[in-house]
């Protein structure tokens, strides 16, 4: 069993405690069904070296597997909707780092796997722009970024919305958490994408979930989900 603390300073600085993988599992299993919906959105607000998202994305993977193994075309299309559906927030750099790596490294054993020798150009690449833009390094407490020594600084964490439009060609856009969020503590709960107390001029009908969003700050062009690292 991985430890659950690094150190006794890092406890005492920053009351960092890892949750263990007995826990984790106990906790996943009681939406369990949400895990294995491939495009079911997953929030981490102090998501560490990666836990609970790597137990996530192993879920997922595991139904996009089932499924679509048979044809990379499909599989791409499904890990990358796996993938983009995944978001967290982590105060240390260097945790905030290990988790994307962490990440990617699940995503790439897998497709490995599946691709065997015929890898599709661009897919890891995508899939790698995408960790960086979903897990952040920021104080989910303010809803700002943090600089590389966990210092506040005044920019809103921002997360990117990836939605597959028709085929392969993806739409990304930008939201800030903090808009999300706004007027949230009076609701009993709130999606991702999916609440805000954005004065209602300001909002919008997200189709995938069915719920009031606030409008984006930045729209992308569609492109191929194998060229969003292009597309920034």
């Amino acid at each position: 069993m991985a430890s659950q603390v690094k150190s006794r300073q890092r406890v005492q600085d920053h009351g960092e405690v890892f949750t263990n993988e007995r826990e984790v599992n106990a906790m996943l299993d009681m939406v369990k069904q949400e895990t294995e919906r491939i495009e079911s959105r997953f929030l981490e607000p102090a998501c560490g070296d990666g836990n609970f998202l790597a137990e996530v994305l192993r879920r997922k993977l595991a139904v996009v597997n089932a499924r679509y193994r048979r044809s990379l075309s499909e599989y791409e299309k499904y890990a990358f909707i796996a993938v983009g559906s995944i978001y967290g927030v982590e105060l240390l750099h260097d945790n905030a780092v290990t988790c994307r790596e962490r990440l990617f490294s699940i995503v790439e054993d897998d497709y490995i796997r599946v691709c065997k020798k015929n890898p599709t150009p661009g897919f890891l690449d995508a899939i790698r722009f995408v960790l960086d833009r979903n897990v952040l390094n920021g104080n989910a407490l303010l809803l700002k970024q943090v600089d590389e020594n966990g210092a506040d600084t005044e920019e809103p964490i921002i997360f990117s919305e990836w939605s597959i439009v028709t085929g392969d060609k993806v739409k990304r856009r930008d939201f800030r958490l903090d808009e999300m969020l706004e007027g949230s503590a009076e609701q009993v709960q709130f999606s991702l994408f999916g609440s805000s107390g954005t004065p209602t001029s300001e909002w919008e009908l997200d189709p995938e979930t069915g719920a009031m969003i606030p409008k984006p700050i930045w729209e992308y062009p569609m492109v191929r989900f194998y060229e969003v690292q292009n597309n920034e």
